[in-house]
């Protein structure tokens, strides 16, 4: 019987299970994948454009006069923008992401009454259902190259290889065709290819060994086409600054274009087809309101009871054990990290 006392803890917060690095960048031949000297950094240069007016227009602005004066004033601005060199066709990804044990174990509780009964909920999760099944979607987000991004979008061909390291060496790797991967699906419970890296990755999750992948992509793109690393969030710019500026690691010297960490971890914990409309709407990010940013939208609001904290507090506080994709939803929720405690 739930415990009427029990309360959710004013401080709660889990630690990320799936922790990757920045992918960095970098430019070569498809034909000399195998050939770790042929690959050069890809560098980050500005670019001045003179764009013209293509904003909608206020309604005053709309007559002939004042549109032909708003043209005559150039929209002048400096960009930058990361391309591949003339002699190389294909750009190269590559991060490193650490699998880390102790799910539903929080990093912060002040409550001990409470750390005991949700510890005991998510052990009682992984002994009845294992980490198997979001251990292979996160799998099948390595194999597709989702975390590719806009780089995926287009490509010849995109091939990713997700090697085990130990001790600083490989001591197993995978190789997939990405793009035979529809973004669109889960990878299935018969993917015999994607099985051993799930496995793989649920042995991380579970403690029983420590797990550190070394993920790279070869994207064939053509020869100088751009690439895209992750444009940074500038809250106040200065009149007359870059109005794009990107992402790139290094010193200053010598940077190197690269894709932020929580980007990549975004796509990696795209696996939730659990909410409602899934079916149409494809796989979103694991968040405890559903939020996808890029539609505006949250597709697990709180008054439907389908968001983490409702769903978190009727299997703990309640004892009213979720259905089973929901248990999914919360422990991977949970694997995602982040703060979630009682406000007062």
């Amino acid at each position: 019987m739930a415990d009427d006392k029990l309360k959710t803890a004013t401080v709660l917060a889990f630690e990320r299970k799936l922790d990757p690095s920045d992918a960095l960048f970098c430019s070569g031949r498809w034909d000399q994948r195998d050939d770790p000297a042929a690959w050069r950094p890809v560098r980050i240069r500005e670019k001045s454009v003179r764009g013209t007016i293509s904003n909608r227009l206020k309604t005053k602005d709309q007559d002939h006069a004042k549109l032909d004066a708003l043209i005559e004033n150039p929209n002048l601005q400096t960009v930058d923008v990361a391309a591949l060199p003339g002699d190389a066709d294909t750009l190269r990804v590559q991060f490193t992401l650490r699998v880390l044990p102790g799910v539903g174990e929080p990093s912060a509780c002040n409550d001990a009454a409470y750390r005991a009964k949700l510890m005991q909920t998510v052990r009682g999760y992984v002994q009845q259902q294992g980490l198997g099944e979001l251990a292979r979607r996160y799998a099948g987000n390595l194999a597709n190259g989702r975390f590719l991004w806009r780089n995926r979008v287009g490509a010849e061909d995109v091939e990713v290889r997700v090697a085990h390291r130990r001790e600083g060496q490989s001591v197993s790797e995978w190789r997939f065709q990405a793009l035979e991967r529809p973004l669109s699906a889960m990878a299935s419970a018969n993917d015999g290819e994607l099985a051993p890296l799930g496995t793989l990755i649920e042995s991380g999750l579970s403690g029983e060994g420590h797990v550190l992948l070394q993920v790279t992509a070869y994207v064939r793109l053509g020869e100088g086409q751009e690439v895209f690393p992750s444009q940074e969030l500038i809250l106040e710019r200065a009149r007359g600054t870059k109005s794009k500026t990107l992402y790139a690691v290094g010193p200053e010297d010598d940077e190197v274009a690269a894709i932020h960490s929580q980007k990549i971890g975004n796509a990696l914990r795209t696996i939730d087809t659990w909410y409602a409309g899934a079916d149409n709407n494809g796989p979103i990010s694991v968040e405890p309101y559903g939020s996808v940013t890029t539609q505006g939208k949250a597709f697990r609001q709180p008054k439907e009871k389908q968001d983490f904290y409702n769903l978190l507090d009727s299997w703990v506080l309640k004892d009213k054990v979720p259905p089973l994709d929901q248990q999914h939803f919360v422990v991977a929720t949970v694997i995602r990290g982040g703060v979630f405690g009682e406000t007062s």
